[in-house]
Formats: structure tokens, C-alpha cells, sequence
């Protein structure tokens, strides 16, 4: 009986264990996910919907930019929500520039330059926005930034 008992465990166990390696053994799909993940951001930023721009930073996200060293999704929401808000303002992402995208597991990380485009009374600043994002699948499936850096070489004139 113990034995029979042990038998159905381990199958049980082997069988879990091949289907959590099939559902991330395939990072081609993995890949175009996260890619799909940032088009969408780009559309609902572009459409000023704060909270689409949300949906893709994980709950736990702790991200660095210049003057924040250590931001949380909440405040990273918070913050992005009054920018979409503000009708004194047009705000434009293009699709990022990914340069590439290394999927380990459960884990991606990410590596890309965003451009946006700001204009105020008629004037347009351009500018680029070098990042590091590392991706995590939750456990929905769905793939989220839980970490990211980012920086520019020019802080966007029209933002300060």
C-alpha cells in the first residue's frame, strides 16, 4: 500500500514538474509575449489610459531613475497617472528599440531604448530613454517589470 502510495506521488510530482517545464521551455514564444507586452504599453500610454500603463509593472516593482533611487509601483503609477491627466500637455512613446531580450526560465531581461515625444504650446522635445528591464512571469502567466533602470543623456525639456 505505502508503496502504491509512493508510486502515485512521484508520477503526481514528475508529471507537475514536465508540465511547469513545458509551459516556460519555449523562449521564442516567451519572447514575442513580452514583446506583445510592451506594444501594449505603448498603445495605452499613447491613449492616456494610466491604468493599462500600469497593468505591465509587477506589484513587488522597485525600479531606479535619475532622482529616484528606489520607486515602487505605486508611486511609479501614481506619478504617471497625473502626467496622462494633464490636458496642457501631448505625450507620445514610439514602440521601444529592443536591442535584446535574454528569457532564463521565469525570468527575462530586457535591454531597449524608449523615444518619447513631448509637446507644450506648439513645442516638441525628442528624446531616448536607455533602460534595463527584468521581466517576471507571474503567476497568472502574464510576464511583468518587477525591476528596471532607466536613464537619458538629455532630461526632456519640456518635463521639468
Amino acid at each position: 500500500m505505502f508503496r502504491r502510495s509512493l508510486t502515485a506521488i512521484v508520477a503526481v510530482a514528475l508529471t507537475v514538474a514536465a508540465m511547469m517545464a513545458a509551459a516556460s521551455a519555449d523562449p521564442a514564444a516567451d519572447e514575442a509575449a513580452i514583446r506583445q507586452r510592451f506594444q501594449r504599453w505603448t498603445a495605452d500610454f499613447n491613449a492616456r489610459d494610466a491604468a493599462g500603463v500600469c497593468d505591465l509593472f509587477a506589484p513587488d516593482l522597485v525600479y531606479s531613475i535619475p532622482e529616484v533611487v528606489q520607486g515602487t509601483r505605486q508611486t511609479l503609477c501614481a506619478n504617471l497617472a497625473t502626467m496622462l491627466a494633464r490636458s496642457d500637455i501631448t505625450l507620445h512613446y514610439d514602440n521601444p528599440d529592443i536591442h535584446d531580450i535574454i528569457v532564463m526560465g521565469d525570468v527575462a531581461v530586457v535591454r531597449l531604448t524608449w523615444t518619447p515625444t513631448t509637446e507644450v504650446n506648439g513645442i516638441k522635445d525628442r528624446t531616448t530613454e536607455e533602460g534595463m528591464d527584468i521581466f517576471r512571469r507571474q503567476p497568472d502567466g502574464r510576464w511583468s517589470i518587477a525591476r528596471f533602470v532607466a536613464f537619458t543623456t538629455r532630461a526632456n525639456r519640456l518635463l521639468r
